[in-house]
């Protein structure tokens, strides 16, 4: 009996899913392309849209070391927050794959001007580090970049176009 009810909670066990609750990555079949993103730091959320629609949604994202506040100048660690667009990828990125965001902007350019500084760039949505044995990381380590597993960025690589729109809130 004892034998029955261990392999019955294996069983059940492993039908849950993979084990992370903050993965939530959804299937999109029909060949659908995201035209619009928003990724909602304070939820640590990132949703991808189709014509107003969620096509998929992402939990537990990651962001700079220093996730509260928009990123001003290069090396605050911050993640920037605004409206940008996907501006290229990158397959032989050392996080997996990335794809570009179009940070800093005219006016992320025009106040570190001001005051002397650089803004810093180099901003993309990406995997885990290719040398981190882990599905996913365990705390915000990324220099203001946005991190998700490497299954959620294989399937967001495959739904964002170049050129979609993304919404980085705080």
């Amino acid at each position: 009996m004892r034998i029955r009810l261990s392999l019955f909670a294996a069983i059940s066990l492993a039908a849950c899913g993979n084990g992370d609750p903050e993965s939530t990555q959804s299937s999109v079949s029909d060949g659908s392309k995201a035209d619009y993103i928003l990724v909602d730091k304070s939820d640590r959320e990132m949703l991808l849209y189709r014509k107003g629609k969620i096509i998929s949604r992402y939990k537990g994202v990651q962001f700079g070391d220093a996730p509260i506040g928009h990123k001003q100048f290069e090396g605050d660690e911050r993640t920037p927050e605004g409206d940008y667009t996907i501006s290229g990828r990158n397959p032989a990125s050392r996080y997996h794959l990335s794809l570009r965001i179009s940070y800093p902007n005219a006016a992320d350019r025009a106040f570190a001007k001001a005051k002397g500084k650089s803004p810093g760039g180099d901003i993309f949505i990406h995997g885990q580090p290719d040398w981190s044995p882990l599905k996913r990381l365990k705390h915000d380590w990324t220099d203001g970049c946005i991190a998700v597993t490497n299954a959620e960025i294989e399937q967001i690589w495959k739904l964002v176009p170049d050129g979609a729109k993304i919404t980085i809130r705080p």
